[in-house]
């Protein structure tokens, strides 16, 4: 991806079909209501995620207490990968969630080991990708171009016409580094010019496609 977009086109997840049908053998469904935690920063990286149903955030909690969200993760996205043996972001249930989980080490056992290691490499090279991006987006787009980006990556994602907004504006603000009043008001701003149109606070269309795509440029 060319920014940093929370729903990317090329999302992270089990491409093999031999892969898949090993996580649909060995794996167990788990439910998580709104906001439980799926693992924490710094627990143990042995099990391996896949959203069956829902939308997963990562959030790493700095020092001095405030929260950086990481990514955003939906329906058939592989997570909880790391490079390490333990997780540096934690994970929650963004809303109500049906989790896949799997031991790597029953994944090892049970897959081929070629296989599994290609798609864990080319989920860490993605996850790779979309923390460099994030970082630029952090550090090189004003408030104005960052929810532009934001919004812009949501609509691309899906064909509706309405898209669904799952997160809320304290999350949208923590994963692009503003606060909440300035999303709000960025927001507001977008929705007064007519680039955008907000149905509900978890809906929109967008309205001038060329507006959004020239200040997420």
């Amino acid at each position: 991806m060319t920014l940093a977009y929370p729903f990317d086109d090329a999302r992270t997840s089990i491409q093999s079909q031999n892969l898949t049908e090993v996580m649909d053998r060995l794996g167990v469904r788990m439910t998580f209501a709104k906001d439980e935690e799926v693992y924490a920063q710094e627990e143990d990286a042995d099990l391996v995620y896949r959203v069956v149903s829902g939308v997963v955030r990562t959030t790493r909690l700095l020092s001095d207490g405030r929260r950086q969200v990481g990514d955003f993760y939906q329906t058939g996205d592989l997570f909880g990968l790391e490079v390490g043996a333990q997780h540096r972001y934690s994970a929650e249930a963004l809303c109500d969630c049906t989790i896949q989980v799997v031991k790597r080490s029953s994944l090892k056992a049970q897959a081929d080991e070629g296989e599994l290691d290609r798609a864990i490499w080319e989920a860490t090279c993605r996850d790779l990708e979309r923390a460099q991006d994030h970082v630029l987006l952090l550090g090189r787009k004003t408030a104005a171009e960052k929810v532009a980006t934001f919004l812009m990556d949501l609509a691309s994602r899906g064909e509706a016409e309405a898209i669904d907004l799952p997160m809320g504006r304290q999350d949208i603000a923590d994963y692009l580094g503003l606060t909440i009043e300035t999303v709000s008001r960025m927001l507001t701003q977008l929705q007064s010019s007519k680039v955008v149109e907000f149905a509900s606070c978890r809906q929109f269309r967008v309205r001038k496609w060329e507006v959004l795509e020239r200040l997420a440029a």
